[in-house]
């Protein structure tokens, strides 16, 4: 059993999804009898696809979104180190004095 099939997230597979609604519509026994089992697979295979593509979408902009998080941190430590160095400058060069 799916979930909501005809969302836009699944828009390339409507055609089949289309054809998988007329089949079942020509009733239980036309289904029963296992008459659509290879539309349901061709449905699967796409909504597979289409996950498998969602996906990796997700998992490519979390990585991007990972990197650029990872080098504000590293700027903010840069910063954080070059200010500690400042200052232990000055108080080396106050002491001198």
């Amino acid at each position: 059993m799916h979930s909501h099939l005809h969302t836009p997230y699944n828009a390339n597979c409507e055609e089949i999804m289309t054809a998988l609604d007329e089949c079942h519509a020509r009733g239980f026994l036309h289904k029963a009898m296992g008459n659509c089992n290879d539309i349901k697979r061709e449905v699967n295979k796409c909504l597979s696809a289409e996950r498998y593509d969602r996906a990796k979408r997700n998992r490519d902009e979390a990585r991007s979104n990972r990197r650029r998080i990872e080098d504000v941190w590293a700027r903010e430590r840069t910063v954080e180190q070059g200010g500690s160095n400042q200052a232990g400058a000055e108080s080396s060069t106050a002491s001198k004095q």
